[in-house]
Formats: C-alpha cells, sequence, structure tokens
C-alpha cells in the first residue's frame, strides 16, 4: 500500500525557519508532481507548492512565495519543503500530496494524501 508521511512540524517564532520531509514507501505508485497544501483551524485546506517529479517545475501560492522553497530527493523518495520567514498566519496542518498524472494546485489533481504535520508559528 502506498503511505505518504510527513514530518519536520513544529513550534517556531515569527520570522524562524523549518523544513518540511515528505517520504513515500510501500508499493511504487506513478508520481507526476508531489505538492504541499495546509489547512488551519476553521479555514479549508488551501494549496501552497507543487514540483513535477523531475524536479525542472515548480509552483508556488503567492502567498508563500520567496519564503518557501519545495525539492525533492527522488534517490531517497522524498519531498521537502523549506519554510523562512515563517509568519503567525502560516500556522496550520501541513500535508503532502502525490498527483499521478496532473501538475497544479487543484487538490482534486492529488491521489494519495499523508496525515499532515502540524506547523505553529508564535508571535
Amino acid at each position: 500500500q502506498a503511505q505518504l508521511v510527513e514530518s519536520g512540524g513544529g513550534l517556531v517564532q515569527a520570522g524562524g525557519s523549518l523544513r518540511l520531509s515528505c517520504a513515500a514507501s510501500g508499493r511504487t505508485f506513478s508520481t507526476y508532481a508531489t505538492g504541499w497544501f495546509r489547512q488551519a483551524p476553521g479555514k479549508e485546506r488551501e494549496f501552497v507548492a507543487t514540483i513535477t517529479w523531475s524536479g525542472t517545475n515548480t509552483y508556488y501560492a503567492g502567498a508563500v512565495k520567496g519564503r518557501f522553497t519545495i525539492s525533492r530527493d527522488n534517490a531517497k523518495n522524498t519531498v521537502y519543503l523549506q519554510m523562512n520567514s515563517l509568519k503567525p498566519e502560516d500556522t496550520a496542518l501541513y500535508y503532502c500530496a502525490v498527483s499521478s498524472s496532473t501538475f497544479g494546485a487543484s487538490m482534486t489533481s492529488y491521489d494519495y494524501w499523508g496525515q499532515g504535520t502540524q506547523v505553529t508559528v508564535s508571535s
């Protein structure tokens, strides 16, 4: 069974940094792109960033562009999200997800999801 496991979340002060990891394991599944999404309490889940399997193409939400960087190491089956200059509004449960066919921001395009890792940014 395919599995995505996020890690690296935690509590950090505003202006600080965290690096999230998304490790894929289990049976091999086709990956076209891997994305990060987040959901804050009382809000809908929203797109953060995505990267193609080759790493050639990336795309970011406007709210994180210039502060967050998505990358991948296919040898380790892991995708990373480096988050710098964190703000209290970045506080959310962060999920990674895999799309077998599409590169984009739409949640409906992603087939496999992890359980999430909590990021809390204090002011």
